[in-house]
C-alpha cells in the first residue's frame, strides 16, 4: 500500500469516529474525550492536507518549479505541527477551567466511547505505521494518530477512576498529560520542517566529511570547497560544490565520479559540481568550518 493510500484510509477511520467522540464528549461531560475529539478534528484536517500534498507532489517539475512540488510535503508537515500546538493550548486552557469549576461526568458513556475511540485509533495507527517514517509528512500524520491513541488511553483511565472512586479531577489532569505529549511531538515536527524550509544542512550530512572523502577518493581532484547541502524533503538531498582539478585532468569524468560517490556514500540524489582550474571568485556563503579557501 502506498503512503498516499495509507493516509487516505487513516483519514476515513479518523473522520468517521471524530463525530462519535464529539457527541460522546458533550454527552458525558468529559474533557478527556473532548480533548481527544479536538485532536481528531485536527487530525482529520491534517491527514486530508497530507494526502493532498502527496497527490500534488507527484506532478512533474516545470519551468516555474524546477524541483517539482515535493516541498509541499514539508509545508504540510509544518502546518500539521503548528496545528498540534493549537490543539495542545486549547486542551490546557480547558483543563484549567475544569480544575477551577468541576463538572459532573458520566463515566459509563465516557468509557464506552473512549474504548471505541482507542480501537479506531489503533486501526489508523496500524495503517500508517507501515508507511515511510523517513517522510516528514508521513511522520507528522503518524504522530497525530499516536497522540489520538494516547488521548483515548487517558480517557479510558479517567473513566475507570471516576467510575470506581468518583474523583473527577483525574479527567482534566490526564488531559494535561496528553497535551504535554502532543506539544513534544509538535516541537519535533516543527523543528525538523523549519530546518528544511530554511535550507539547513541535513543532520545526516557533515560537510567536512564530504570534503575529506571526495579529496581522498576522487582521482584528479586537488581541492573541494564551497560545499552547500540542503534537502527538498527529508529523503531528497541536494549538494552543490566547487572542485579544483589537476592540470590536464578529465573534468567531465571527475564530475561523474563525484556524483556517483555522493550518491553511493552519502545518499545524495542531486549534485551540482563547478569545476575550476584557476582562482575561485565566488567567496559568498562559504560555511565557516571549511577553513580551506578558494585557490
Amino acid at each position: 500500500m502506498t503512503d498516499q493510500r495509507r493516509i487516505a484510509a487513516a483519514f476515513v477511520i479518523i473522520a468517521a469516529f471524530m463525530v462519535v467522540e464529539i457527541v460522546g464528549g458533550i454527552w458525558s461531560g468529559s474533557l478527556a474525550l473532548l480533548a481527544d475529539a479536538g485532536h481528531m478534528v485536527s487530525d482529520a484536517a491534517a491527514l486530508g492536507f497530507s494526502w493532498l500534498a502527496l497527490h500534488i507532489g507527484k506532478r512533474p517539475a516545470n519551468a516555474r518549479l524546477t524541483f517539482g512540488y515535493k516541498r509541499l510535503e514539508i509545508l504540510a508537515a509544518f502546518v500539521n505541527g503548528c496545528a498540534l500546538f493549537v490543539v495542545a493550548a486549547w486542551i490546557l486552557y480547558e483543563a484549567i477551567v475544569r480544575f477551577a469549576q468541576p463538572v459532573p461526568i458520566l463515566s459509563g458513556p465516557m468509557l464506552w466511547v473512549a474504548g471505541i475511540g482507542l480501537a479506531a485509533n489503533i486501526a489508523a495507527f496500524y495503517v500508517l505505521n507501515g508507511g515511510n517514517q523517513e517522510n516528514l509528512n508521513m511522520r507528522s500524520a503518524w504522530l497525530h494518530v499516536l497522540g489520538d491513541m494516547l488521548g483515548s488511553v487517558a480517557a479510558i483511565i479517567a473513566a475507570l477512576v471516576i467510575r470506581f472512586t468518583g474523583w473527577t479531577p483525574i479527567d482534566p489532569l490526564l488531559s494535561v498529560l496528553v497535551a504535554l505529549l502532543i506539544l513534544k511531538s509538535a516541537w519535533q515536527i516543527v523543528k525538523a520542517t523549519t530546518h528544511i524550509l530554511l535550507e539547513g544542512t541535513p543532520p545526516n550530512l557533515q560537510l567536512t566529511d564530504i570534503k575529506a572523502d571526495l579529496e581522498q577518493h576522487i582521482e584528479g581532484v586537488t581541492d573541494i570547497h564551497h560545499i552547500h547541502a540542503w534537502a527538498m524533503t527529508a529523503e531528497q538531498l541536494v549538494v552543490t560544490l566547487h572542485a579544483v582539478a589537476e592540470p590536464g585532468a578529465d573534468q567531465a569524468a571527475i564530475v561523474t565520479r563525484i556524483q556517483q560517490r555522493l550518491a553511493q556514500e552519502f545518499n545524495v540524489g542531486h549534485v551540482t559540481v563547478q569545476m575550476e582550474t584557476a582562482d575561485c571568485v565566488d567567496q559568498f556563503h562559504q560555511f565557516e568550518s571549511d577553513k580551506a579557501q578558494c585557490h
